[in-house]
């Protein structure tokens, strides 16, 4: 997709019937755009859309050259299309399955971060200690425990990022080895494996439905010693078996004591950046999140790919309406097959709620500019770049594929994320236009703002201004200069939600399935 950069508005694609604000307009303002001079009948938004040719009722409006909702009225030229006259109404997708599988792009061999490598060969980012929940009975323990090593005991440890407590609200009520069941278990052995992870000790209650035993022997987290015979795990702390709360706050902080100098001996060295596994995430996004962040992320996802990394793209609720871009890249039918497989499930998966995923947009994405699930999932697969769709995975899976893939998630920011951690994630660059604050532990998270405007209004939690697009830089060059910051990040420079202290509660798992 290539942008022209104009004074007030940009217009993305000859066949597109709209044009997006790239400021404030005000009424009767005139702007040049599709080689005319439109007269604003209205006042227009930064990000929102203006009619540049007069749209019929029930005619298609473009965006990005693609549908992205039907008029409900008459549009003259100059007037604001949102959801007062706009809306996402029902048209058939080509799907073309692998018809249209991209080359392999030239391979970038020489760029490189300084991580940490573990015993597994895995390339980590950052060093925690994590205290790891396995149900929500015990999540008050676990956080005990991380509040006794603040940032004066953890002066002598200056390889560790921090002792954190991932905690979350289930773990128990549900159907043993159920979908919920399995889910769960996917995401707390995924974030105890994480490279990110110098140690970590588990928790439970004792009578938790998602047993200690389970997780431990069916995610591999126990191996038997090829010499002695024993098995051997990580350290676990049973409430009931310690003898109660205070009795197992206390084992788990001598426990971290002891953890501590072993965490702490690590360096970091030159990595390739082939080892990086980039989660992709939009959230408070705006009428602009398409045009200038989401599409700079893609440039970003890729880099990575020449480089021989993973680049991760997720939210399949807001993937629907856009997944035939992807389904076209695809390598192969079977891989495209999946994502549709995905997307009809979560159809169906709304409809049992009696919802339908255009309700998606939320009132925030709304006021910003963004008017239909189409139009936001147009806008969000940008993130994805223009390589070939290698795999789909579901929630939580391990990602071991090499290039550009998909994760089943929902679109809600910290089950998104955290389901894209607990597959590998060592980075994760997010793209916001309303203004996210997401911080994520363990993995460091860059906040990527679509406009200008919001970047400065709150400096301290953005990290890189994309929306400087609007202001004639090109998609390719903000880009660059984001996949080189993702370098310095996962080096060790500390985002802002991180030198915010943010991150902490963000670890949400998803899962499925009756509370019972």
């Amino acid at each position: 997709m290539s942008s022209i950069a104009i004074a007030d508005v940009i217009h993305l694609h000859p066949d597109d019937n709209i044009c997006v604000a790239a400021k404030n307009l005000e009424k009767d303002a005139e702007i040049e755009v599709a080689g005319q001079v439109i007269r604003l009948r209205t006042p227009i938004a930064i990000g929102h859309k203006i009619a540049v040719n007069p749209i019929l009722p029930d005619a298609a409006v473009r965006k990005y050259g693609q549908i992205i909702g039907f008029t409900t009225e008459a549009v003259e030229v100059g007037d604001h299309v949102h959801s007062h006259n706009c809306i996402n109404g029902d048209f058939a997708l080509d799907y073309a399955k692998a018809s249209e599988v991209p080359a392999d792009p030239t391979p970038i061999t020489d760029r490189s971060f300084m991580g940490y490598r573990r015993d597994d060969g895995k390339a980590g980012t950052r060093n925690y200690l994590a205290i790891i929940s396995i149900v929500n009975c015990s999540a008050s323990v676990s956080k005990y425990i991380a509040r006794r090593f603040d940032d004066a005991m953890l002066a002598d440890f200056p390889n560790v990022d921090g002792v954190v407590a991932l905690t979350h609200e289930g773990g128990c009520a549900m159907q043993y080895q159920g979908q919920k069941h399995e889910m769960l278990n996917r995401v707390l052995a995924g974030v105890a494996k994480h490279p990110n992870i110098g140690g970590y000790l588990l928790t439970g209650l004792g009578c938790e439905t998602g047993t200690m035993g389970y997780l431990l022997d069916s995610q591999g987290l126990v191996q038997i010693d090829g010499t002695s015979g024993q098995r051997q795990g990580p350290p676990v702390f049973s409430i009931q078996d310690q003898g109660g709360t205070t009795k197992t706050v206390e084992a788990g902080v001598k426990k971290i004591a002891e953890l501590l100098p072993q965490v702490n001996d690590v360096q970091r060295q030159p990595i390739p950046a082939s080892e990086i596994i980039l989660g992709t995430e939009c959230g408070g996004s705006d009428g602009n999140s398409g045009v200038t962040a989401n599409p700079a992320i893609g440039v970003v996802s890729d880099q990575l790919v020449a480089c021989g990394g993973t680049s991760i793209l997720a939210e399949t609720t807001e993937i629907y309406g856009a997944e035939h871009l992807l389904t076209r890249r695809a390598v192969s039918e079977q891989v495209a097959d999946k994502l549709i497989e995905r997307i009809e499930w979560w159809k169906w998966h709304a409809g049992v709620y009696g919802a339908v995923l255009d309700n998606n947009p939320s009132a925030g994405n709304k006021a910003g500019g963004l008017t239909t699930i189409a139009e936001k999932s147009l806008g969000a697969v940008a993130k994805g770049g223009h390589t070939k769709l290698v795999d789909v995975y579901q929630y939580a899976e391990p990602v071991r594929s090499k290039g550009f893939v998909v994760m089943d998630t929902p679109g809600f920011d910290p089950p998104s994320v955290t389901g894209m951690v607990a597959g590998g994630a060592n980075m994760v660059v997010f793209s916001t236009g309303r203004g996210s604050c997401y911080g994520c532990k363990p993995t460091p998270s860059i906040k990527v703002a679509t406009n200008t405007p919001m970047y400065e209004r709150m400096i301290d939690d953005m990290d890189f201004n994309a929306g400087t697009v609007l202001e004639g830089r090109s998609v390719e060059e903000v880009g660059s200069e984001l996949f080189d910051l993702v370098l310095e990040v996962a080096s060790g420079k500390k985002t802002k939600s991180e030198l915010n202290g943010i991150g902490d509660e963000e670890f949400i798992p998803w899962t499925v399935g009756p509370v019972l």
